[in-house]
């Protein structure tokens, strides 16, 4: 195919827009799920309540845990995946919609 023809490489252009594509689908599941929306507030308000997780995912230094402490990392942790399966299973929709509107786009369905 030659450079002047209209080959459209959708791989490429969503490479180049996946940032902007995943923080709009993270802003439309805090806008629109009240699970997602939820379970972001507990981690958000965990953290804040919590100084010593931040100071654990920056990861400088040493620090200890108390037994306490060590539970409620654990529980973060827990949540934080949570909201993270969420949003993937979210981007895996999104690209099988975006599929089907590109196969749409060149004649294909």
């Amino acid at each position: 195919m030659s450079e002047s023809s209209s080959y459209f490489d959708l791989a490429g252009r969503l490479e180049e827009s996946f940032a902007e594509i995943e923080d709009t689908i993270t802003v439309d599941l805090r806008e629109n799920d009240e699970d997602y929306r939820s379970l972001y507030q507990s981690i958000s308000d965990l953290k804040a309540k919590h100084p010593f997780i931040q100071k654990v995912m920056e990861g400088a230094g040493g620090l200890t845990l108390s037994v306490e402490e060590h539970e409620i990392l654990a529980n973060y942790f827990k949540l934080q995946f949570r909201l993270e399966s969420m949003e993937r299973q979210q981007i895996y929709f999104r690209g099988h919609t975006d599929c089907i509107s590109y196969l749409k786009k060149v004649g294909a369905l």
